[in-house]
């Protein structure tokens, strides 16, 4: 099965303050296995990138200013996730993001049935815990030591070795199943029984015992 690991990088927080994506990037992986198709982009904002954004992904707006406009890559962005699964962590940003744009443009929106959201699995699985990218990579001991900024690219290759492990598919599998040949193979020897040999102390021996316990025992049970 074919999916998709996506991440955006935007102007600011919400598309109800006006925010645009700047850069989007994808691994499309088969399988769970990432192939070399990928999509990247940078993208013009058609407006400024606000401050607190600037510094989680360092686009200025001089870097954006020649960069093509979302409707111009709209659909080859489509073409390339059409019909697969889209994995992205805190979803709920990037899909209002991405369907704002797709709004802008005039283009359908994406339908969130077909997106998994590995913030919500990480919640599930650590209830009560970190489950920002970054202590997801420190949980599973993946190097996350070229994330100085928050790229798309980077974040996905990142979010792929998170995803694969959240689903627990780094665990081996064992395979239980046997052949009626192989079952019937196994013979057992009803004429074997096994028993135990009980071996009861000797009068001696249980009244040692029983001084022991006197002595060693703060509070004397054998009255």
């Amino acid at each position: 099965m074919k999916e998709i690991v996506l991440d955006t990088e935007t102007t600011g927080l919400s598309v109800k303050d006006g925010h645009r994506i700047v850069e989007i990037g994808c691994i499309e992986l088969d399988n769970l296995i990432p192939n070399s198709n990928k999509f990247h982009c940078y993208l013009n904002p058609e407006r400024k990138v606000s401050e607190k954004a600037l510094e989680v992904h360092g686009y200025t707006d001089q870097f954006l200013a020649d960069k093509k406009k979302f409707i111009d890559i709209a659909d080859e962005f489509l073409l390339f996730i059409k019909n697969k699964r889209l994995i992205i962590h805190n979803a709920e940003f990037d899909i209002s993001h991405l369907n704002n744009e797709f709004q802008i443009a005039g283009k359908e929106k994406i339908d969130i049935k077909n997106v998994i959201d590995t913030l919500e699995i990480a919640k599930d699985k650590f209830p009560g815990s970190q489950i920002s990218l970054d202590a997801l990579c420190k949980r599973y001991r993946i190097d996350n030591s070229k994330r100085n900024k928050h790229t798309a690219l980077i974040d996905c290759e990142l979010l792929t070795k998170v995803y694969i492990n959240l689903i627990d598919q780094k665990e081996p599998s064992l395979n239980f199943e046997y052949d009626n040949q192989s079952i019937n193979n196994i013979k057992l020897n009803s004429t074997n029984n096994y028993s135990k040999k009980i071996i009861k102390p000797t009068e001696e021996e249980f009244n040692l015992h029983k001084n022991f316990l006197k002595n060693s025992l703060n509070k004397n049970y054998f009255n």
